[in-house]
C-alpha cells in the first residue's frame, strides 16, 4: 500500500458520518465508557488509597489558588465536552443528541471524581468545583444553541515558575507535573473569533482575540506562613489563531486542529496585574 492510499484511508476514516453509523457509535460509547472506568479505577488506586477515608462530606474552597483551581475545572468540563460532541458527530449522531450525551461528558465524569473527593480525608465534595464544571459544559453547550458555533473557545498556556521548585510536593516535580499542578504558570483564555461576530467583514477568518486570566505568587491555597510572596491577579489581552477555522480538505488536518487548538497560540500580550500595573510580553506562553 502506498503512502498515499494510506493517507486517504485515514482520511475517510476520520470523516464524520452525514448519517448515523450505529457501529461508530457503538466503537465511541464502549471506548469512552472503558477508558472512563480505567481512569476512575485508577485515580481510586493510584491516588485516593494513598490518602484515609472519611464520611462523605463537603469542603469550601473557593477562596484557594485565586480560583485558578476553579478555571481548570472549567476547562476541564469545556474541553472534555467539546471532545464528547465531536466524536458523536463523526458517528452520523444527531446535534440534539451530541449535546445531551456528547457535551455532558465531562460534566459527569468530572461529578464521579468529585463524589471521591467527597470520601477523602485530604479533601471533600466541592459545590464550587461543581458550579465550575457546569460553567465549562454550560459554555460550550449554550453557544451551540444560541450560535451553533463555538464563537468562543476556552484555552490554555503554560510557562515554567520559580515555585514549583520550593513545594513540589504540591505544584509538581518537572515539566509534565508542573504543567498541571503549578498554577503559578497556568493561563486560562477566552478565545473570540471575530469573524464570527461580524460576518460580513474582512477579518481573517482564523482571527481570534483572546483575554487571559492568571495569578502568581501562591506556594499554598491561602495565604499562610509558608508564603512569602505577595500573591496576585494576571489579566492579559493577546491574539490567538482558532486553527479549526483554517480551511483544509484534510481530515486528518482538521483533527490535529481540533486537538492542538486547546493550547492558545504564543503572541504578544498585553498584562496587567494587580502588583505592577501594566506590562507588555514581546511573546507571552
Amino acid at each position: 500500500m502506498t503512502a498515499w492510499s494510506q493517507h486517504s484511508d485515514i482520511n475517510s476514516f476520520l470523516k464524520p458520518s452525514d448519517t448515523l453509523n450505529i457501529s461508530r457509535r457503538n466503537t465511541v460509547l464502549i471506548t469512552e465508557a472503558s477508558l472512563a472506568t480505567l481512569t476512575l479505577v485508577g485515580l481510586n488506586q493510584l491516588w485516593y488509597a494513598d490518602y484515609p477515608k472519611s464520611k462523605f462530606h463537603t469542603l469550601n474552597d473557593n477562596e484557594e489558588w485565586l480560583q485558578m483551581d476553579k478555571l481548570g475545572h472549567v476547562f476541564s468540563s469545556y474541553q472534555l465536552g467539546r471532545v464528547g460532541a465531536d466524536v458523536l458527530n463523526w458517528s452520523g449522531v444527531s446535534k440534539k443528541n451530541q449535546l445531551i450525551y456528547g457535551a455532558t461528558l465531562g460534566f459527569g465524569f468530572l461529578t464521579v471524581v468529585e463524589v471521591f473527593d467527597g470520601f477523602s480525608q485530604e479533601w471533600g465534595f466541592s459545590w464550587g468545583d461543581m458550579a465550575a464544571n457546569a460553567a465549562g459544559t454550560g459554555l460550550y453547550v449554550g453557544q451551540e444553541l444560541l450560535w451553533k458555533e463555538q464563537r468562543i473557545v476556552l484555552k490554555y498556556s503554560f510557562h515554567r515558575t520559580q515555585y514549583a521548585a520550593q513545594r513540589p510536593d504540591k505544584l509538581g516535580s518537572g515539566l509534565t507535573e508542573e504543567f498541571l499542578k503549578d498554577y503559578n504558570g497556568q493561563t486560562y483564555w477566552l478565545s473570540f473569533n471575530m469573524s464570527s461576530f461580524f460576518k460580513d467583514s474582512k477579518i481573517p477568518k482564523w482571527l481570534n482575540i483572546a483575554l487571559g486570566y492568571g495569578a502568581d505568587g501562591m506556594l499554598t491555597g491561602t495565604n499562610t506562613h509558608l508564603s512569602n510572596y505577595d500573591r496576585g491577579r494576571q489579566y492579559y489581552l493577546s491574539l490567538d489563531v482558532d486553527l479549526t477555522r483554517i480551511k483544509t480538505n484534510s481530515h486528518v488536518l482538521k483533527t490535529l486542529f481540533s486537538v492542538f487548538n486547546t493550547i492558545k497560540i504564543p503572541f504578544p500580550a498585553l498584562e496587567i496585574n494587580e502588583k505592577n500595573g501594566v506590562k507588555l510580553h514581546a511573546v507571552y506562553f
